[in-house]
């Protein structure tokens, strides 16, 4: 018997005539991902992918790495054999053999009408070879011990667990978009959920050294290290945002100061995003969770920006928001403490339900252009590589 690891497709199953680049996109990425863990060999193979393994193929990382691949519904460790039932037979017996359990289930798929027996049939024959062996009683709900056994062609795939993927879609497939990264807990998820749907994520940072600490840097760096695993390498922009933030304060009304570092800060974004070839622009807005995000706000900050503003959070609360950062593995990176870029110039009353007549008349006393364009002259951009943990990242 072959050791393999068999791969289980997510939403590509529905993409008909398309289904072929889809896959092919997942293929590159997982060749990707685990070039550099010894295997021998990734293919397509009936609706399916294989990681052919080596005896030194480090199982155990391969998973890791798996779990969170998006396009994937879900693997399993499997051993391959003839799509023979007396292969298939022998193979059940041994896995039948691994451990005592008190109750069981064959769970067949038969992929091809050339194999004789139908799944019905088969699951009855080596249950009943099972109940030989072990004694154990068959229960189709709840069982203790479940073995699965997929024909697929010439081939025969058995295996006793199913390993959650990233599900969604390949990553690549969508176009790109680029993410206000603030460091916080918010702007990580919305930026995984945008990679779950296929999108390649940049991202930009907007700080305040040196009036401020490095922390804030160093804490994007570290939660893209994290959203890496998910597109193997992250882009990033850091904006520094300060002198900006004096001249706000020094000509606007204190309680539009937070609207129009927003409103800056998009126009920047925009710009970076363009260079990219950025479709869209990604933030971590939620609807009414502070005073920025009210409707009137979220439409005055958005005027400014040509390219559409994606917001996946909006309809979400921070403990929804909370939960899914702690699943993608952000959450403990994002409650690090930290200086922001708005965090020395916050008025104490912001304004929540702005005018664009009014937030405008307030910017008329900025040059805009010299602005925008001293922050993007100043941007410095860097790489982020995956850091892959110990434990695996969570799927939603």
């Amino acid at each position: 018997m072959k050791k393999v690891i068999l791969i289980h497709y997510h939403e590509i199953s529905l993409k008909r005539n398309n289904r072929n680049w889809f896959e092919s996109r997942l293929h590159r990425h997982v060749r990707a991902l685990l070039s550099d863990i010894p295997h021998a060999g990734i293919e397509r193979s009936s609706g399916r992918m294989l990681i052919r393994l080596q005896p030194q193929s480090p199982v155990a990382q391969i998973t890791e790495r798996l779990r969170g691949t998006f396009g994937i519904a879900n693997f399993a460790v499997a051993r391959e054999v003839p799509a023979d039932i007396q292969a298939i037979r022998s193979a059940v017996s041994e896995l039948a053999m691994e451990r005592p359990f008190g109750s069981f289930r064959i769970s067949a798929r038969r992929g091809t009408k050339n194999f004789p027996m139908n799944s019905q049939q088969i699951n009855e024959d080596l249950g009943r070879l099972v109940q030989d062996l072990t004694g154990a009683a068959v229960r189709l709900e709840a069982s203790e011990f479940v073995i699965h056994v997929e024909i697929a062609g010439a081939s025969c795939y058995l295996y006793l667990e199913k390993i959650p993927g990233g599900g969604g879609l390949p990553a690549g497939t969508g176009g790109s978009v680029t993410c206000l990264m603030s460091g916080g807990i918010d702007s990580p998820v919305a930026a995984y959920r945008m990679m779950r749907r296929g999108c390649r994520v940049h991202f930009v940072h907007f700080h305040s050294f040196p009036h401020t600490t490095l922390e804030s840097q160093e804490k994007v760096r570290r939660i893209l290290a994290v959203l890496a695993r998910y597109q193997l390498r992250c882009k990033v922009h850091f904006v520094p945002f300060a002198d900006l933030q004096r001249e706000i304060v020094a000509y606007a009304p204190p309680p539009l100061r937070i609207l129009l570092y927003r409103r800056f800060m998009l126009r920047i974004a925009e710009a970076l995003a363009l260079k990219e070839k950025s479709l869209g622009l990604v933030t971590g807005d939620s609807l009414g969770q502070v005073a920025s995000q009210t409707l009137e706000n979220l439409r005055v900050t958005s005027a400014v920006a040509a390219l559409p503003v994606f917001r996946p959070l909006i309809g979400s609360d921070k403990e929804e928001i909370v939960q899914s950062a702690r699943a993608i593995g952000t959450y403990e990176i994002s409650i690090l403490p930290d200086e922001d870029c708005c965090t020395m110039f916050v008025p104490k009353h912001p304004e929540i339900m702005a005018r664009t007549d009014q937030v405008e008349k307030a910017e008329s006393a900025l040059d805009v252009t010299r602005l925008v364009h001293s922050c993007l002259d100043a941007a410095v951009k860097e790489t982020i590589r995956p850091g892959f943990a110990s434990a695996p990242p969570g799927s939603l």
